[in-house]
């Protein structure tokens, strides 16, 4: 999947500010950014009012935007959430899905074990994200889509940066791999324990992922 340039510059940004080069409470001066990746203020802005609707950025009314600031508490919490969401998508999915709505998922299943997407984490989020949209879809509940929809976007930063860590893209690919066969054959709540599990950061990965995660001066201060 061929992303944009503002797509390119809003994952640069994200990166700068999960990494640390954009720290919680930092101004965004549009001109240095645009200066910074050589482009001109419209991506900047595009991707700017993108951060903004991932809650990555505040808007301050005649300050400025600034990069948020969450705990690491709240991170956890929400993929927390985001786990029930994406299990009940998986449930209803295996109950619901149709004949194409499968085909998609398998197609979406066989791009994200291409050699050549595993070989690039960001190439390979997108991919993976398109593979749990077809799940949101063949939910057939746009109200419960759209909510994992919106959480899962708020959380795309930190779900991309789970995939530098060592083995996660092909761990993940296993996943993808026994969500499917479940959702194929109709088994509602193993479809909703594989992708629960698929999303929770549990045990090592808990580790690996406060491991990643900056802190700011206080322990508990992360990137929103």
């Amino acid at each position: 999947m061929k992303r944009s340039n503002t797509q390119k510059l809003k994952d640069a940004l994200e990166e700068d500010i999960i990494n640390g080069r954009l720290l919680p409470g930092d101004k965004l001066d549009h001109d240095a950014l645009a200066r910074q990746y050589g482009v001109s203020r419209t991506p900047i802005r595009e991707a700017v009012q993108q951060l903004v609707v991932s809650g990555l950025v505040n808007v301050k009314p005649k300050k400025g935007t600034f990069v948020a600031k969450m705990s690491l508490d709240q991170l956890i919490e929400m993929f927390e959430v985001m786990a029930e969401l994406e299990g009940m998508c998986g449930r209803l999915a295996a109950r619901r899905i149709q004949t194409g709505e499968l085909e998609a998922l398998r197609s979406a299943l066989l791009r994200c074990e291409d050699p050549e997407v595993m070989a690039d984490p960001d190439d390979y989020y997108y991919e993976n994200e398109e593979f749990h949209n077809c799940i949101y879809a063949a939910s057939h509940n746009q109200f419960l889509a759209s909510e994992a929809r919106q959480l899962k976007q708020r959380l795309k930063p930190y779900r991309r940066m789970q995939l530098q860590a060592r083995n996660r893209v092909s761990n993940s690919i296993e996943e993808h791999r026994k969500i499917f066969e479940a959702i194929e054959n109709g088994k509602e709540r193993d479809a909703e324990q594989y992708l629960k599990e698929h999303v929770l950061i549990q045990g090592t990965r808990f580790s690996d992922f406060v491991s990643q995660v900056k802190t700011f001066g206080n322990s508990s201060q992360v990137a929103s």
